[in-house]
């Protein structure tokens, strides 16, 4: 696969950079390739002399002097065809001005004419002979290509470390690391939060084998750790490229056939890293800087703090999920990543604007300190190769110095400079150095998006300011359009989503783009040196980095931001071809003011999806409902109506996303109470989707403070959105608007026997509303549910159940026999791996006149009465 892709990539670039490099015209406006014309060599160009005649000889530098009012023209004298003596026909030996034949004759005057210098077209042999040339450059770079990919991937295969991986042997090995470490995000797996990890690249350069036997290699591998938090977390991430380490651990082969690592490696035990090499001076230097520019941010805002890093070299190590997400949502995460935008603001302030850069009048720092353009070249091609050091050698980061060396090649050399053919070498130069570059997602966006800017921005910017639109306008709006175009595709099949506010947030945030940026560089040079004085600078640049935050939040919080798309490259095709389709309409919907109006105002509603509007369309959410539950996955969230745009919420399940989105279609925008029954990750690691962007008096919890990790994230999570935390109490009574309810459990202390662990000290909810009664019994297990029953003797009959824990085979039949619920509700994720919910449950459930609702299989409920009880699935009716 790497090498079909590296000699795809390879093709593509080839047959651009010959393409773009025949129809490039030369210098002077002769097409390049065409022959250049042929000039009489003994006839030099006509010099006025002061007397008013003419001598022949080479043209002055100075124009001539102006020609006085109403003279005529002199024409140009030219020779008519020569005989083969030598002299035109009909002239005699000679001839002076005014004889028969010459220039100045009237007779002779109509067989002169001008001699036509240009010369015969170029036979369909030569024509050919070209083609057939360029067809066999592009080849010969494809296979060179795939030759090389083969060549790498052999190479990884190669020696003993893929060997022990495939026998998930141990093994100690001493590593350089090449790249930064990096924090995995932590994720759900069942109930717990599995423990974020820290991964790097490094190449591992001797190996000890389980039989002592030690080899020297030079291997990738893919170093991961799960050190505890604290000092030992932040010395793995710590580490500099070019350290030396001593590691062991177990060596399993890569998750995918055809990676760059030969193998992974997961450190045995944690613990700091055992370091046998300093890194480099200029990895040092790097470092400082970096860590310089996160000291000077400290005191912004938490979004600027966050981002201004990133902004500036890549740095994303601050940017919590929330934030990373709300970048995903809008298309906007390509600020994150440094690419060339980055290279041109720097390269700027050495050679000044790249249009006057080869010019006698250019600017920068070059221009002012008179530096000629060859020593500016290599001064350039350094502060270059100190931005891909700094900024990390990224594919984006790469691609872009590759494009900006090959510029500055050009203009040392005096070349004329093109920039499609220097984008289309800087790809085929990359993939023929990193084959790998060619399945880096991260890679091919950068490579079309800079392509887009390059061929079709221009077009669409002249288009549209022939309509009226304002220059600057016109060129960020095409820019912003044509780069969605191309990327769009690409992003659908890594994410099955179509992001409906990319083009507005990035038109929105790239007035703040360049300020946040150059302050950023500006603090990032001055940090090693002047910590204060970054600090300074940091101040300012957090204000466009926050406003850049706000327009990606704003967006993403939107109820239409995104549309679910198919996924993989079957989607990505189907996605071009709608953009196509669009684009080929959209040229005509230009000329129609009117039917642009429109479409500007479905696509906005489609957007912000008034309430009322997707209720008549969509069914959802049906007028009068008092309980949601959310299609979550495998976890709990649940919504009960409290007034309009109000609601409690009882959990947030996994997923932040998940939440977020099932409240924004019901248009809850505040949460007077939100409950936690539990600690554990499928009912509390969405509680940041919950809280984002509304009102939330209060968050109510179990005594129960376990998994204490997880209970952390919830009173961290609470402290930053100063909303105030409190323990439920059993007894508890509360009234909000048409909605009353009851804590019936946990039970105080002590436990009652049986009961062990969060599970079972699950805050559990009688609640009444609109003449129904609802039980949630959170996850509570039968030891739990058998103490209930006797803590609660005249425990009612209910209409509506929440099954304890996901369905699971552990229910008390009595319990159920006791509730008779006519409508049990079950939230569990498809296809998870704990069997969820059990056909025995189900079946008890049934065997007492329930009818049993399941988000796996029917998506979001809500439970409404009209008159009496019914449900209604994700806009069907139900039962």
């Amino acid at each position: 696969m790497v090498a079909l892709a590296c000699t795809v990539a390879s093709l593509v670039a080839a047959a651009l950079l010959i393409g773009a490099r025949r129809r490039a015209p030369a210098p002077g406006g002769r097409r390049r390739g065409a022959p250049r014309p042929r000039r009489e060599p003994d006839t030099p160009s006509p010099v006025p002399l002061p007397d008013g005649r003419r001598a022949l000889g080479a043209a002055p530098s100075d124009p001539a002097p102006p020609r006085p009012r109403g003279a005529e023209p002199r024409q140009r004298e030219r020779k008519a065809p020569l005989s083969a003596a030598g002299r035109s026909p009909g002239a005699a030996p000679n001839a002076a001005p005014g004889a028969r034949g010459g220039p100045g004759s009237g007779e002779g005057h109509n067989m002169t004419r001008q001699q036509d210098t240009s010369p015969p077209p170029r036979p369909v042999a030569w024509r050919g002979r070209r083609t057939a040339g360029a067809v066999a450059a592009v080849l010969l770079c494809g296979a060179a290509a795939g030759a090389v990919a083969g060549l790498h991937a052999a190479d990884v295969r190669r020696g003993p470390v893929p060997a022990l991986a495939r026998e998930y042997a141990e093994a100690t090995a001493e590593v350089t690391v090449t790249g930064d470490p990096r924090l995995t995000r932590p994720r759900v797996r069942g109930a717990a939060l599995a423990p974020a990890s820290v991964v790097l690249e490094a190449e591992a350069g001797r190996v000890t084998g389980p039989d002592g036997t030690t080899t020297t290699t030079r291997t990738p591998v893919l170093v991961t750790v799960h050190p505890r938090a604290g000092k030992e977390r932040t010395a793995w991430l710590g580490l500099l490229p070019s350290t030396r380490l001593r590691i062991h651990g177990r060596l399993a082969p890569p998750l995918r056939d055809g990676d760059r690592t030969a193998a992974v490696v997961r450190v045995n035990g944690g613990g700091p890293p055992r370091v046998t090499g300093p890194p480099s001076a200029v990895q040092r230097l790097a470092g400082r800087l970096r860590a310089g520019l996160r000291t000077a941010t400290d005191g912004l805002s938490p979004d600027a703090r966050a981002l201004l890093p990133a902004l500036v070299v890549g740095d994303t190590s601050r940017v919590l999920p929330e934030l990373d997400e709300a970048f995903r949502a809008t298309d906007m995460l390509h600020l994150m990543a440094v690419s060339g935008s980055n290279l041109t603001l720097v390269l700027a302030l050495l050679t000044g604007p790249p249009r006057l850069a080869g010019r006698a009048e250019r600017r920068g720092l070059a221009g002012a300190l008179g530096i000629r353009l060859r020593t500016t070249a290599l001064l350039g091609g350094g502060l270059t190769l100190a931005f891909v050091i700094v900024c990390r050698p990224e594919p984006s980061v790469l691609r872009a110095a590759a494009c900006g060396l090959i510029t500055l090649l050009a203009l040392g050399t005096g070349r004329r400079r093109s920039l499609l053919p220097a984008l289309a070498a800087a790809v085929l130069a990359l993939v023929l150095y990193d084959p790998w570059l060619a399945r880096s997602y991260g890679f091919l966006l950068s490579a079309v998006a800079t392509g887009a800017l390059l061929t079709i921005a221009p077009g669409w910017s002249a288009a549209l300011r022939r309509r009226g639109v304002p220059p600057r306008l016109a060129e960020a709006l095409a820019a912003a359009a044509a780069a969605q175009a191309v990327c769009a595709p690409v992003v659908v099949a890594m994410a099955a989503r179509v992001s409906l506010v990319a083009i507005p947030c990035n038109l929105i945030a790239e007035v703040a783009v360049a300020p946040a940026t150059v302050l950023g560089f500006a603090a990032l040079a001055v940090a090693a040196v002047a910590p204060p004085v970054a600090a300074w600078i940091a101040w300012p640049a957090g204000w466009p980095a926050g406003w850049i935050a706000q327009v990606a939040r704003t967006g993403a919080a939107l109820p239409g931001a995104e549309a679910d798309w198919p996924d993989g490259w079957t989607g990505a095709l189907l996605l071009a071809v709608a953009t196509l389709v669009v684009i080929l309409v959209g040229r005509r919907l230009l000329q129609h003011r009117l039917l642009c109006a429109v479409c500007a105002l479905l696509v906005l509603l489609a957007v912000v999806r008034p309430a009322p509007l997707a209720r008549i369309i969509t069914g959802w959410p049906p007028p009068g409902w008092r309980m949601v539950a959310c299609d979550v996955g495998q976890g709990d969230a649940l919504v009960l109506a409290a007034g309009p745009g109000t609601a409690v919420v009882v959990d947030t399940g996994p997923e932040p996303r998940a939440v977020d989105r099932c409240l924004r279609s019901l248009g809850v925008v505040r949460i007077p109470l939100l409950v936690l029954t539990h600690f554990h990750a499928d009912h509390v690691a969405g509680l940041t989707g919950a809280l984002r962007g509304r009102a939330v008096g209060a968050i109510e919890t179990t005594g129960l403070q376990e998994p204490p990790g997880q209970a952390e994230f919830v009173r961290r999570r609470a402290r930053s959105a100063h909303v105030p935390v409190v323990a439920a109490v059993p007894g508890e009574r509360r009234r909000f608007g048409p909605l009353a309810w009851e804590v019936l459990w946990p039970a105080p202390p002590p436990a009652p026997a049986g009961a062990e662990g969060p599970n079972d000290a699950s805050v559990t909810l009688l609640v009444r509303t609109a003449g129904l009664t609802l039980l949630l019994l959170g996850d509570l297990e039968p030891p739990a549910q058998q103490a209930l029953q006797t803590a609660y003797p005249t425990l009612p009959e209910v209409d509506v159940l929440k099954v304890a824990h996901h369905g699971s085979a552990y229910q008390d039949p009595h319990l159920l026999r006791r509730l008779r619920p006519r409508l049990a509700l079950i939230s569990c994720g498809a296809d998870n791996p704990y069997g969820h919910p059990s056909p025995r449950t189900i079946a008890a459930l049934r065997a007492q006149g329930a009818a049993v609702l399941r988000t796996d299989t029917d998506g979001p409920i809500a439970v409404i009465r009209d008159p009496g009880l019914r449900a209604v699935l994700g806009g069907h009716g139900g039962p």
